[in-house]
């Protein structure tokens, strides 16, 4: 790694704060901004006294479809970590779809050969909504039209309900018209029907290995057909939106769709299934639970025979799962790297939750280390319980171990992201989010004091927006109420820009208010100039002014 032409001077220290799901927007607390609603006497100050710009970090800025798409934590910290914009999970799929190359692939000949051969059922299971986040509803009405016109009778459907990258209560929005959907197929004599669900925060879906028994009950379900019985997905939603008005779609508990009080949809040798999510992070504990000889996780009973494959490849390093529809993203000479193969430390910091992404997700898909004596990654486990209960989480101890490293001045770059803005966020409690911001600010005010004492360079951003929208909007941007004359929560991520400040204790640095459409991309190249190093051919532009 060269110094910068720029330079003459030594290289400087550098840390990036992630504020997860902590986006701007000019709208106040009555429209649900959190932030705004937020007592925040640093972070304020910081935003208005300090080099600040807004930076992109949804759409075609991370590499989605559109610009009509959320952004969200595994690309942000992508194209945080790479410095460029890499087509994205979403939008790989569609295109694969519209190509028709998804099809004429080896796995889904090996999917469809399978149940061909065995005359046995093709299981799709995944997020059942459009968020595009993990998934879209789109990718699986594709998967099952094709399979009917080559000839698979028996398909049946295991769908995770949102409510997180959705409306919260949006499920039967889905799962009415996808029935009729159905319906057709139905009549022209194809077996298919939905076997199992339950909301995605309850079942099948966690991470990072946070809460193993949420895949170990979906596993029960999907596979064994073990649990509540009912006639229909509708029937399920609608008997526990009765039992519990207040439970929201991502916490609805699983079931299992029976017919005279059989199971109509498990998971036996001989049937292939398929993982419809073409995210990675909440893919990774199921499939390995599918795929592995030598599992301990949880009593699984009998593993199934069957051909298993993801839409994605959800970790290249593990090569899981082995078959898969698409191909990830080719994420290539990622900061971490470029930093590790030039003898430049790096010290990465989060608690569970989002620990995958400033290492994971960071260096480009890529798990480990690039080289174990420049690089320190430290995990602080995460509570297993709705963050809205607990609205700091573990930001004291982030703060507390990053203030250590701080002052032990040992490395030369460190990133930390801390979850509050999105994980609370997600849950759609407004006075939760607000507590949590309130938090984070006395968190973010210690490390620049301790920033200031070791003369290291202060950057602070986010991945993309949550807390800055947590009411429901409709199109002319007024506040959607419920019956009750409440205003209706929001629990997805928002299409706001985020806030991206520099805090330098040599009051050196200022940001170039004349870049145009500045994003994520801009950041790696950012820090590399604040460092005092040269950028990496391609990557987009500094946001330092010159």
């Amino acid at each position: 790694m060269k110094l910068s032409k720029k330079y003459t001077f030594r290289s400087r220290k550098a840390l990036l704060v992630i504020l997860d799901g902590v986006g701007y927007s000019p709208r106040g607390a009555e429209f649900g901004n959190a932030i705004a609603g937020a007592n925040l006497p640093f972070l304020n100050r910081v935003w208005t006294q300090f080099p600040t710009l807004h930076i992109q970090a949804h759409g075609k800025a991370v590499g989605m479809p559109s610009d009509e798409d959320m952004g969200n934590s595994e690309v942000g910290h992508n194209v945080l970590g790479s410095g460029r914009i890499f087509d994205q999970g979403a939008k790989l799929v569609s295109n694969s779809i519209a190509t028709g190359s998804i099809f004429q692939g080896q796995a889904w000949k090996e999917v469809i050969e399978n149940v061909k051969k065995n005359q046995s059922t093709l299981h799709l299971l995944g997020l059942f909504s459009d968020g595009n986040v993990h998934s879209h509803i789109d990718h699986t009405k594709a998967l099952i039209s094709q399979a009917i016109a080559e000839k698979v009778s028996k398909i049946r459907l295991h769908i995770l309900l949102d409510g997180r990258d959705v409306p919260e209560k949006s499920a039967l929005d889905y799962l009415n018209p996808f029935e009729g959907w159905l319906d057709s197929f139905r009549k022209n004599g194809t077996d298919i029907k939905i076997a199992s669900g339950g909301g995605r925060m309850t079942i099948t879906m966690d991470r990072y290995e946070a809460d193993w028994s949420m895949v170990e009950r979906g596993w029960a379900i999907h596979t064994k057909g073990e649990g509540r019985n009912f006639s229909s997905a509708k029937e399920a939603i609608e008997t526990f939106r009765t039992e519990d008005p207040k439970v929201i779609d991502q916490y609805l508990p699983s079931f299992v769709i029976a017919e005279n009080g059989n199971p109509v949809g498990k998971i036996l040798d001989g049937d292939s299934v398929v993982f419809t999510n073409f995210r990675g992070d909440r893919a990774i504990e199921i499939s390995l639970a599918f795929t592995q000889k030598e599992f301990s996780k949880f009593d699984r009973g009998p593993l199934p025979n069957i051909v298993y494959a993801g839409i994605m490849q959800y970790d290249g390093d593990l090569k899981l799962p082995e078959r898969f529809l698409v191909a990830p993203p080719a994420i290539d000479r990622t900061l971490g790297e470029y930093m590790a193969n030039s003898g430049v430390s790096q010290y990465a910091l989060s608690e569970t939750q989002k620990y995958g992404h400033v290492t994971y997700f960071w260096n480009g898909n890529k798990s480990g280390y690039f080289d174990p004596k420049t690089e320190e990654y430290k995990e602080i486990h995460s509570d297993v319980i709705p963050f809205d209960q607990s609205p700091e989480m573990k930001a004291l101890l982030i703060t507390e171990a990053l203030e250590k490293a701080l002052t032990e001045n040992k490395q030369d770059f460190y990133r930390v992201n801390y979850a509050n803005g999105d994980m609370v966020g997600h849950t759609g409690n407004y006075p939760a989010t607000v507590e949590a911001m309130e938090f984070l600010d006395g968190c973010v005010e210690r490390l620049w004091k301790t920033c200031g004492k070791q003369n290291i360079v202060l950057m602070i951003t986010a991945d993309h927006g949550n807390a800055d929208e947590m009411y429901q909007l409709d199109k002319k941007g007024n506040v959607e109420k419920d019956a009750s004359g409440h205003p209706v929560p929001k629990t997805s991520h928002t299409l706001n820009s985020v806030p991206f400040s520099v805090l330098d204790p040599e009051n050196k640095l200022k940001l170039n208010s004349k870049i145009k459409d500045p994003g994520l991309a801009n950041v790696a190249a950012t820090i590399l100039d604040i460092m005092g190093y040269e950028t990496p051919e391609g990557y987009h532009s500094s946001l330092i002014e010159s």
